[in-house]
């Protein structure tokens, strides 16, 4: 499979997940309203999945960043990053990204961006202090190759889609908690256990699900793009070297959120197993220097 298939498939696993997103979103919708016979329920899913399809397109990388505290910088602000970030830009055939910094010791770095024109590459104080530039660059490329893979797209709008299911599957929590439900003596009780259970199954599943979802885009998304950046570079040690000194950090990013957690290149929280969001680093610096030897 070629870097060009990739890409492809890519953009095509991102309508198939907006449409998933679309259908399950209804689909809650219709048991919300079945529940508690209020049909405007359906109404306001349907308008939730639009709203929320069109946010997560045009806005998911702004709550990414809001979310990170992440701060754009200028050229005068850190010149060597920025021309760092324009040498490989040249070389990958890329546009600029915009550069954000996190202002925090873990070392740490990730892009979003719904496209390579409107990308952003965000990189924490600690990674750009204990990185020398060869590290960096590696670093750096594999989240251009991010952009380029374009992994960013799909990768971003997961941070809002998940979250609003995870909303929805609240919201039916509070209403049968809090709320009171519509029904008459008519309706069937096994009927009502039924689609409680169906309800308390999902609710119980959403979160295992979510975290399905952020593993299945990341950790193979990862590997493509350690491999991606090798060649930017033209030198994987720099990346495994990175990724070496990334992990012998223990501390955690301190605005990490588990939505988010996905796009860094290394877990922000540090956990293994698995459910970590990212394949182990030991097993990714093995890959490339294993390209070392081809």
């Amino acid at each position: 499979m070629t870097l060009y298939t990739h890409i492809g498939a890519n953009i095509r696993r991102t309508w198939i997940l907006f449409s998933v997103f679309f259908i399950v979103i209804i689909g809650l919708g219709w048991f919300l309203s079945y529940y508690f016979k209020d049909q405007s329920i359906l109404f306001v899913a349907v308008f939730i999945s639009i709203f929320m399809s069109f946010f997560s397109y045009w806005f998911s990388d702004k709550v990414v960043l809001g979310i990170s505290g992440a701060r754009q910088i200028e050229h005068d602000q850190a010149p060597e990053l920025y021309h760092l970030v324009e040498n490989l830009c040249i070389t990958a055939g890329l546009p600029l990204p915009k550069i954000y910094i996190i202002n925090d010791s873990s070392p740490n770095a990730f892009a979003t961006g719904r496209n390579s024109k409107n990308a952003v590459v965000a990189v924490t104080t600690g990674l750009l202090e204990i990185l020398n530039k060869t590290e960096l660059e590696g670093v750096i490329a594999h989240e251009l190759s991010h952009i380029g893979n374009r992994d960013i797209l799909l990768q971003t709008i997961v941070v809002v889609l998940v979250g609003a299911i995870s909303l929805i599957s609240d919201m039916f929590i509070r209403g049968r908690v809090f709320g009171k439900r519509k029904s008459d003596n008519s309706e069937g009780g096994q009927i009502g256990a039924i689609l409680m259970i169906v309800g308390l199954v999902f609710i119980v599943l959403s979160p295992i699900i979510s975290k399905l979802i952020q593993l299945a885009i990341s950790r193979k998304r990862e590997y493509l793009a350690d491999a991606s950046g090798a060649l930017l570079t033209r030198y994987p040690e720099g990346l495994a070297s990175a990724l070496e000194k990334i992990s012998q950090n223990p501390t955690p990013i301190k605005k990490a959120h588990k939505a988010v957690a996905h796009l860094y290149i290394s877990n922000p929280f540090r956990n293994k197993g698995f459910f970590s969001t990212h394949p182990p680093i030991e097993e990714r610096v093995k890959r490339l220097r294993g390209l070392n030897n081809n």
